[in-house]
């Protein structure tokens, strides 16, 4: 299984922005596809996660209700969306899969760097 992220940009502050993660090979329905950031200086994050199967979500209360995470099984690709972006919201933005919402993933994609001005 291999993961690869894209769409990240700079934006300013109260934007949208999506970024994509496209999945080649099968992921198994029990698994999951999370989301993590890591800023400059600072650890990885976990952002928001799905379950492959059922499509459950769970989010870090930093993006609640202003990032949504989606997935389309037909096209093997999840998506985060992001509204109201704000500047502590840059970091560079990574697809993994493994878990839900735990730092221990089985596949990670390459990062694609999110910068939001303010």
């Amino acid at each position: 299984v291999q993961l690869q992220a894209s769409g990240g940009g700079l934006v300013q502050a109260g934007d949208s922005l999506r970024v994509s993660c496209t999945v080649s090979g099968r992921l198994l329905s029990s698994s999951a596809l999370n989301w993590f950031r890591q800023a400059p200086g600072k650890e990885r994050e976990f952002v928001a996660g799905i379950r492959w199967g059922y499509g459950t979500t769970i989010y870090s209360d930093s993006v609640k209700g202003r990032f949504t995470i989606s997935r389309d099984k037909a096209r093997n690709t999840a998506d985060l969306h992001m509204n109201s972006l704000k500047p502590e919201d840059t970091a560079v933005y990574y697809c993994a899969s493994g878990e839900i919402a735990t730092p221990r993933q089985r596949y990670w994609g390459q990062g694609t760097q999110v910068t939001v001005s303010s």
